[in-house]
C-alpha cells in the first residue's frame, strides 16, 4: 500500500495573506500590466448595473491600482479585442485568451431542453444575418430590447440575440451605456482562439486551476465557486489540475493551493480601500466569513427598514483585514459617507483614508460623515478626515 504524501499544513493567518496576495492586494502591483493585468491576473471581474461611486467592474482595479482614470479603465476591457464579456461567475468580463475555455458552458446552452423566453421562429437567423451585415450592435440597434417596459419581457430580437450569446455564436464586445453591443465571434474572437475544441474535462481542469491561482487557496465549494462549477466538476479534475492539497488551520474541510504561492512567503505593502461587495475577495460569504472572520452581505435588494449597513454598503479593507464598511452616496462634489461602520478605534484612519482617496477618484472635492454606527468614534473620524484631507 503507497502512502500518501503529507499535507502541507498552513496557519489562517498564512492563508489570509495567500489569498490577499492571489487577489492583487499585498505586495506591489504590476503597474506597468494596469487594468488588464489585473484582468488576466483575476481571471474575472464582475459587471453588475449598480453605480454609487463607480460601477463595480472600475471598482476593482481601483482597489488594486489606486486612482486609474475612469474612460482608461473602459479601454483597457474593451479595445484591441482583449476581453469578452460572459457567464463566469456572473456576467463577467473575461480575458480573451479563456474564450476556448468556456467551450464545456457553450456546449451546455447548446443542448439546454427548457428556456424561460420563447425563440419566435425565424428572427435568430435574422439576428445574425443583421450582425453579420451592419454589427457590432446593441439590442435596440437591432430591433428593440424589450415589448413592454417591464424589465423580463424581452423582445424576441433580445431573446434571439442573447440566445446566440450564450451558444456562443455572438459576443458582447463591450458596454455602451450599459447596454450590451454584440458581434459576431467570428469577428471578435481571434482566429487561433475561435474554436471549441476542447473536451469538458480540459475546460474544467483549466478553470479550476486558475480559480486556484485567483484564490491562492481554497476549499472545493471555494474552487467551485469562483467560476460558478459544481462541486463534481471540480471533484473529477481536482486531482489534475496542478493545485496542492493543503490543510488550513481552523477551516476544517479540505483545501488545495497554488503551488507558486505556497514557494515564497507573501510579503509587502497592503492595499487601503473601499472594495466593491463584487469584488472577487470577498465574492463568497462563507470564505469571507472564514478568512477575515467578517459578515458580508450586499443589502441593495434588502426592504430599506430591513438593512444594518446600508444599501451599498462598501467593506474597508486595511493591513490585511477587514476593518469596516462605508455605505457612499455622491451629491455633487461630495462624497456622503450615508452610514459608516467601525471595528474599533484602530479603524478609524484608514477608514478616513480610504474615504478621501475614494472621493479624490471620483472628483469629489468634500466627503460628509451622515451616520457612525458608533457614535463616540464620529469626532475621531471627522480630525482624521481632516488630516487625510490634501
Amino acid at each position: 500500500m503507497t502512502t500518501p504524501p503529507p499535507t502541507i499544513q498552513l496557519s489562517a493567518d498564512e492563508a489570509r495573506r495567500i489569498a490577499l496576495r492571489a487577489q492583487g492586494f499585498l505586495g506591489a502591483p504590476d503597474r506597468k500590466a494596469g487594468v488588464r493585468g489585473i484582468l488576466r491576473h483575476l481571471g474575472a471581474v464582475q459587471l453588475d448595473t449598480i453605480s454609487v461611486l463607480a460601477r463595480s467592474h472600475e471598482l476593482i482595479p481601483y482597489a488594486r491600482l489606486g486612482a486609474v482614470d475612469r474612460k482608461t479603465v473602459e479601454k483597457a476591457y474593451w479595445t484591441d479585442t482583449h476581453a469578452f464579456e460572459y457567464w463566469s461567475h456572473a456576467a463577467c468580463i473575461l480575458p480573451i485568451e479563456e474564450w476556448p475555455h468556456f467551450a464545456f458552458r457553450r456546449r451546455a446552452y447548446r443542448n439546454r431542453p427548457h428556456w424561460n423566453h420563447q425563440l419566435p421562429d425565424g428572427v435568430y437567423d435574422q439576428v445574425i444575418k443583421q450582425l453579420r451585415a451592419e454589427g457590432p450592435l446593441t439590442a435596440t440597434e437591432l430591433g428593440g430590447a424589450k415589448r413592454t417596459s417591464e424589465w423580463w419581457d424581452w423582445s424576441g430580437t433580445k431573446v434571439a440575440v442573447e440566445r446566440a450569446l450564450m451558444y456562443g455564436e455572438v459576443v458582447c464586445v463591450e458596454r455602451r451605456g450599459w447596454k450590451r453591443v454584440y458581434d459576431l465571434a467570428e469577428r471578435a474572437v481571434p482566429d487561433s482562439l475561435l474554436h471549441d475544441d476542447l473536451d469538458d474535462t480540459e475546460c474544467l481542469r483549466r478553470l479550476v486551476r486558475l480559480a486556484g491561482q485567483s484564490l491562492g487557496v481554497g476549499t472545493r465549494a471555494d474552487i467551485a465557486d469562483y467560476h460558478r462549477l459544481k462541486g463534481e466538476q471540480v471533484d473529477a479534475v481536482i486531482a489534475d489540475s496542478g493545485l496542492v492539497p493543503v490543510t488550513v488551520e481552523g477551516w476544517g474541510k479540505p483545501a488545495w493551493a497554488d503551488p507558486a504561492a505556497l514557494e515564497t512567503p507573501p510579503r509587502g505593502r497592503h492595499r487601503t480601500t473601499l472594495l466593491s461587495p463584487f469584488d472577487s475577495l470577498i465574492w463568497e460569504r462563507a470564505r469571507t466569513e472564514r478568512i477575515f472572520g467578517f459578515t458580508h452581505r450586499l443589502e441593495a435588494y434588502v426592504p430599506k427598514p430591513k438593512r444594518v449597513y446600508g444599501y451599498f454598503a462598501m467593506p474597508v479593507l486595511a493591513g490585511g483585514h477587514l476593518v469596516g464598511r462605508v455605505d457612499p452616496a455622491r451629491e455633487g462634489s461630495t462624497l456622503v459617507a450615508k452610514q459608516v461602520t467601525l471595528d474599533g478605534p484602530k479603524a478609524v484612519p484608514a477608514v478616513a483614508q480610504a474615504l478621501v482617496e475614494a472621493a479624490s477618484w471620483v472628483n469629489c472635492t468634500d466627503v460628509r460623515v451622515e451616520k457612525v454606527d458608533a457614535p463616540e468614534l464620529r469626532e475621531a473620524l471627522a480630525r482624521e478626515l481632516t488630516r487625510a484631507t490634501p
